[in-house]
């Protein structure tokens, strides 16, 4: 297994891949779902991220649905203490936004679901401007002094507000964001690379990227038009955002390195991200554990400079 890596200054240490629970109760019944959480752990990983909002936007789901498997499942394997896990609060409409009541409330309802006593990585999942930044941060400080919060962590935030939040925590000597969830990944990089990564680089936060495989598009699962019915949840959407010359380039140069390194194009587009400096643990999602442990060979797979350089200059925004 690869070296562990520290999520920021958190004293959290986690394999180089996150598994992604948006798809428990979703994409992945209850079966499922724990026979993936088995064999990530079992491979030696352990950095588990989920919401309290997954998945809501399911048919007949109403949120809660992942925080729930994933505490029957620390319940029936007793692999609680092998799991770095990561929850967030802010985007369900049960628990909207970052006031310090809803905080409160919100982590209530994750500690049962979960059926653990601590959170270890607690996340604003989405910016809340009208709530004072450091009215948020006091309340993610009293749930550290209270136990159930080990750390905490930002998705979706700008550079100008993650900036401000971490001058805030440092003025009034307030509980820091130690992680960034961003989206990233080998096509979509310019929102990240601009602004974010130099701060989280400055600051030294850890950073779980979202949307690791460009919602699939990276596996080189869509390469027509006529492949948007691979996927009935997201196939039309993916086509439309990424099948398009730098999309083609961008699997043509995975292609290249995959039959170089007897490895997938997944495998490739992910040892990208994990090589990136700043990087902490791109998060994926698989529904099988066969996709599960190919996804996870990319932890060791190693890319030359040179492997690097070609899917820089390929995936370059200014190439299209």
């Amino acid at each position: 297994m690869t070296q562990s890596r520290a999520l920021g200054r958190s004293g959290l240490n986690v394999q180089p891949i996150a598994f992604g629970g948006n798809v428990f109760g979703w994409s992945a019944d209850e079966k499922t779902s724990f026979a993936l959480l088995d064999a990530f752990v079992e491979a030696g990983f352990n950095l588990v991220d989920t919401a309290d909002s997954y998945s809501a936007w399911v048919p007949g789901n109403s949120g809660g649905e992942s925080e729930t498997l994933i505490g029957r499942w620390f319940k029936q394997s007793g692999k609680r203490d092998k799991v770095v896990i990561a929850t967030k609060v802010a985007m369900w409409s049960e628990h909207p936004g970052l006031s310090p009541d809803n905080i409160a409330e919100a982590v209530e309802g994750s500690l049962r679901r979960l059926q653990t006593d601590v959170i270890d990585l607690y996340q604003a999942h989405m910016d809340d401007e009208a709530t004072p930044l450091e009215a948020t941060l006091a309340a993610f400080g009293r749930l550290i002094e209270q136990g159930k919060v080990r750390a905490i962590g930002a998705s979706n935030y700008s550079a100008a507000r993650l900036r401000e939040a971490l001058q805030i925590s440092e003025r009034y000597h307030l509980p820091r964001y130690e992680t960034l969830q961003p989206e990233y990944n080998l096509y979509d990089r310019a929102g990240y690379e601009a602004e974010l990564e130099p701060l989280v680089r400055e600051q030294g936060l850890g950073v779980i990227s979202y949307y690791s495989l460009a919602s699939g598009f990276l596996t080189g699962k869509y390469r027509s038009a006529d492949d948007a019915g691979k996927s009935s949840a997201r196939g039309a959407s993916v086509v439309k955002q990424y099948l398009n010359p730098r999309g083609l380039r961008i699997l043509a140069a995975l292609d290249d390195l995959a039959a170089q390194h007897n490895a997938s194009a997944a495998q490739i587009a992910l040892a990208w991200l994990i090589a990136s400096p700043g990087i902490t643990a791109p998060i994926v999602s698989a529904t099988s554990v066969e996709q599960l442990h190919d996804i996870l060979a990319a932890a060791r797979l190693s890319l030359s400079a040179t492997d690097i350089a070609q899917l820089d200059s390929t995936s370059a925004e200014s190439t299209e």
